[in-house]
């Protein structure tokens, strides 16, 4: 069960070329390329299909439980085929089920049946250590040194013990940098943490914005308020990808930037990590955290993981201290007193675990990461480059004309700034009577205020799904207007 540490390498693939984006061509180009070669037009169905056909990783689709139409709600039985298979476009809110998974939760769920306690040494994947062997490719994805990456917790608890290690206040740099709209957790942690050090979060708040009439925020326009206000910064914290646009942020020239300025830079990458490659150590972040259960799919609420740059293994940082931060060669004797237990608090991002782990948790998130060690994170974002991208075409040819409806997009369309998303506003109708409209035929996508989140995750969609998606989005929009004429 437990995932051995390999290097990372390329996976075996039979069409090497078909994902590989040479010279800086636009993926688009691409696309058009075996529409020409194949003499299919990309808005057929045929061209979906023989796209999946050539997909080298096409296949990882079978790896996962995907929801047939008859076990959702709120499905219009009378007008699909209960047995088929929805189309899930969800992702980026909660991952699909891994098959494996369930076997690698009941050889967990075994051991405590057939052993008990001594399953905490013992067994299939003894349960002191059940984190460990999510740890070698875990730090494959972030990009991170072992040392630096944890799995513990979950995303907002693992927020605040970072903010109180980095966020320390004094003098005139009190202040913390985030970006408009920023995952409404991220803005609890910030203000409580400003309130803790006893400052007003009216006054102790730097928020990054859009230009007026744009939607997603340029990363020349941060660079710039850090050079007006970085002196009264003390801490950066930005999503890596913004949950609301699909943005990617330029982790790197923006976290370079923030050293400059003196300031910390930490990175919630709860929407980037397994959505695209990450290289946390040699961009010198200060710490991210991160969920599983959206790209990672391990299952809602599931462990959390944590990253801190080995610069700051021997700092003088403050701390909250746990049993589980100590050595596992002394953590069991149960050592007395406060100064034995900071010596021998572990070193790096383990040492700050407060508990022991939760073996279901660990199980679930292994049978996921295995998935991706067998895949590789920079071929998955070359499928999602061009998927996403086959995504953003469809709905700007089949859909945004004023025959149909008319929307606006809140995702950057420059491939290389954004995720395995695209946020879209419609104008003549509202998101809600879409998304509702989508449900009734099986189509799983989310909403969030007046915008609809649409997220082809390449570990299990398909081009199809994208062009199915598209087929039933135009119907459900000529239903949405027959209706209000009707009324």
């Amino acid at each position: 069960m437990p995932i051995e540490h390999k290097d990372q390498v390329s996976c075996a693939v039979k069409d090497q070329h078909y994902f590989h984006l040479t010279n800086g061509r636009h993926p688009q180009e691409f696309l058009n390329q075996k529409s020409n070669e194949w003499n299919l037009s990309l808005h057929n169905k045929e061209y979906a299909t023989k796209m999946d056909e050539h997909d080298p990783i096409g296949d990882m689709r079978k790896h996962f439980h995907y929801p047939k139409l008859n076990d959702l709600p709120n499905v219009d039985k009378s007008r699909v085929n209960p047995d088929d298979e929805c189309t899930y476009l969800c992702g980026q809110s909660l991952g699909l089920m891994p098959k494996r998974a369930e076997n690698y939760v009941l050889s967990s769920m075994n051991d405590w049946a057939k052993i008990a306690v001594y399953g905490h040494f013992l067994g299939s994947n003894p349960w002191a250590k059940c984190d460990y062997p999510c740890i070698p490719q875990m730090s494959l994805l972030v990009g991170g040194h072992m040392k630096e990456v944890g799995v513990m917790n979950q995303l907002s608890t693992n927020l605040h013990f970072m903010m109180m290690s980095f966020y320390q206040p004094k003098g005139n740099r009190y202040k913390i940098l985030y970006e408009e709209r920023a995952f409404p957790s991220d803005q609890y942690a910030i203000n409580s943490q400003i309130e803790l050090r006893g400052y007003d979060p009216n006054e102790s708040k730097v928020i990054v914005k859009s230009r007026e009439g744009e939607t997603y925020i340029r990363t020349k326009d941060i660079l710039d308020v850090l050079k007006r206000e970085g002196e009264s910064i003390a801490l950066i914290l930005i999503g890596g990808v913004h949950y609301y646009t699909g943005q990617l942020f330029d982790i790197e020239t923006i976290t370079r930037a923030a050293h400059e300025q003196g300031c910390y830079i930490g990175w919630d990458l709860a929407h980037a990590v397994g959505n695209i490659p990450l290289k946390l150590h040699e961009w010198n972040v200060d710490f991210a955290v991160w969920c599983t259960y959206k790209y990672l799919n391990s299952g809602a609420g599931c462990i959390g993981g944590l990253f801190i740059h080995s610069n700051h293994f021997q700092s003088k940082l403050f701390k909250l201290n746990g049993w589980w931060g100590n050595r596992d060669s002394t953590r069991f004797a149960m050592a007395d007193g406060k100064e034995s237990v900071l010596i021998d608090t572990e070193l790096g991002a383990n040492g700050y675990r407060i508990s022991n782990p939760s073996i279901h948790q660990c199980a679930t998130l292994a049978a996921s990461l295995e998935v991706f060690e067998e895949v590789g994170i920079e071929q998955l974002r070359s499928k999602s480059i061009i998927l996403t991208q086959y995504l953003q075409y469809l709905l700007d040819t089949e859909i945004n004309n004023d025959s149909v409806c008319t929307f606006k997009t809140l995702t950057p369309t420059d491939p290389r700034q954004r995720g395995a998303q695209i946020s879209i506003r419609p104008n003549e109708i509202t998101a809600q009577q879409l998304h509702d409209e989508m449900e009734k035929t099986g189509v799983v996508i989310d909403i969030r205020d007046d915008i609809i989140r649409i997220a082809p995750a390449p570990l299990y969609n398909s081009f199809y799904d994208v062009y199915k998606f598209i087929t039933i989005l135009k119907e459900a929009i000529i239903t949405i207007r027959a209706l209000r004429l009707k009324h």
